[in-house]
């Protein structure tokens, strides 16, 4: 395996893995717009599609399956309290309980099979308030449409002599959508770390903030690592790479991130996830993440929670981004399912 890209991973077969990665998500998002012809499926059924294309996981999140919990707080510098009332921004510190996951369903796949890292976090705020974010590693959305999503899950459907989707239908896909320019720029130079620990994850979609006299201001956040970013190398030969560097670096010591608002000027798009704002908008460096400690998702504190990120804090408000709400549905119908089926049992090859 190179330092640069998994063998064979040319950008088709990028664009078909990262597709799937981000495809169980896209389901939800057609049916909460209700696209999907003129009879509204039910979100039971698009799962039930999901899980027919990527197989069945009892237990399981139906996408970014394969994680570890970890634990810490959020240290606020309180640069950010000028934009927003929430108390997260206000000085001082609160626990987090967090989530770092690879995309797709597959609970057992090999770390080094998926590109795409995703760090999802809920901030326990005082007077009970609770702040839930899911971020990923790419910086963009490859469409924004619930329509174009679908066709994206149609696209990344696997082929049944293959078992693996399809790179001349995922190249025609994006062809048909110039707006996912962006995102493809990103799936052909995107170097897969060796560590969770060593990638910046990005809330993708805007939020609205709200100051002390109600004035609105809107931003896209991320989180950036003190830790300097390493290519996959050699650690990609060790299928659980992933969770066996985390231990190993957080035996040493904690991790950090720096949690990084970017402001909007008037005009820039906050209903177009595939879009980037300008690299001159102003950041804001609203405080550091602490992560002190990493257990296995099979009984750790991240299990039972849904990272919906419409549960909100005072200050903070959904933008005018339709897919917001959209995962918001997507996602409870997923925590339904794997909450009824009960926690993953040894027998069936829980991952941490």
């Amino acid at each position: 395996m190179s330092n640069a890209t998994p063998k064979g991973f040319d950008l088709a077969a990028r664009l078909a893995v990262i597709g799937l990665a981000v495809g169980g998500l896209a389901a939800g998002f057609a049916y909460a717009a209700g696209w999907f012809g003129s009879e509204r499926v039910t979100p039971q059924q698009i799962i039930d599609a999901f899980e027919t294309n990527a197989g069945k996981f009892p237990g399981y999140r139906k996408n970014h399956a394969k994680g570890i919990c970890i634990a810490g707080h959020f240290e606020s510098s309180g640069q950010a309290a000028s934009l927003s009332r929430a108390s997260v921004f206000a000085p001082g510190t609160v626990p987090v309980i967090g989530r770092l996951a690879i995309g797709g369903s597959n609970p057992h796949a090999p770390d080094a099979g998926v590109p795409v890292r995703s760090m999802a976090l809920l901030f326990q705020l005082p007077g009970g308030e609770q702040w839930r974010t899911g971020m990923n590693s790419f910086p963009v959305l490859p469409v924004a449409t619930p329509e174009a999503f679908y066709e994206q899950v149609l696209a990344s459907r696997p082929d049944p002599a293959t078992g693996k989707p399809d790179p001349a239908k995922m190249q025609a896909f994006f062809a048909a959508h110039p707006e996912s320019s962006a995102f493809r720029q990103w799936a052909q130079t995107a170097k897969p770390s060796n560590s969770f620990a060593n990638v910046a994850y990005n809330g993708v979609n805007a939020f609205r903030l709200l100051d002390a006299a109600g004035n609105a201001q809107f931003v896209r956040w991320s989180v950036q690592p003190d830790t300097p970013f390493e290519p996959i190398g050699e650690a990609g030969n060790d299928p659980e790479f992933l969770s066996h560097d985390l231990q190993q670096r957080l035996s040493k010591g904690p991790l950090r991130w720096h949690l990084v608002l970017t402001v909007a000027n008037p005009g820039d798009p906050t209903d177009d996830a595939t879009r980037e704002w300008p690299a001159d908008r102003r950041q804001v460096d609203a405080g550091t993440l602490v992560v002190v400690s990493a257990e296995p998702q099979a009984n750790g504190a991240c299990r039972d929670i849904n990272y919906d990120p419409l549960v909100l804090p005072d200050g903070i408000q959904a933008s005018d981004d339709p897919i917001l709400a959209a995962r918001s549905a997507a996602y409870a119908v997923s925590y339904n399912r794997r909450t009824r089926e009960g926690a993953p049992h040894p027998e069936q090859g829980a991952q941490p």
